[in-house]
């Protein structure tokens, strides 16, 4: 196998590389690239390497699907690569890095919404109770 990245890095000045999404799909369905580019480039520009995919919409099961290649993600982490807080939450959540802490309070917040409006229907319960007596 040929290792090109000394030869992409002296054909680029400037800048680091960067773990971040690439978006493709077509309209009203995205579809995510999880690449290995240089952060000064474009978002869907040119990139040194795939490292994964994230279909961000429900399939039939009801599941998101996220696909990684773990051996080339550490491989570019050991070679001091950034990763974005998107890809940093779905390899939290994959279990390769620890839980990004906006995941668990994001999950704290649906969880103290969900009791509140549990509180809400019960009390109108209650008070449709009363006016039925």
């Amino acid at each position: 196998m040929v290792h090109l990245s000394s030869f992409l890095l002296k054909k680029y000045h400037g800048g680091y590389v960067v773990i971040r999404l690439a978006l493709g799909g077509a309209t009203n369905r995205p579809f995510y690239r999880i690449v290995a580019a240089y952060n000064k480039c474009s978002r869907d520009s040119k990139y040194i390497e795939q490292l994964g995919s994230y279909d961000p919409l429900p399939n039939i099961r009801n599941e998101k699907l996220v696909a990684f290649n773990y051996e080339r993600i550490k491989y570019w982490i050991a070679c001091g690569a950034h990763t974005t807080k998107p890809v940093a939450k779905l390899l939290g959540l994959a279990g390769f890095f620890p839980l990004h802490p906006m995941t668990i309070t994001e999950a704290e917040r649906r969880q103290k919404a969900a009791l509140t409006e549990e509180v809400k229907m019960e009390r109108q319960e209650q008070v449709e109770q009363k006016e039925a007596l």
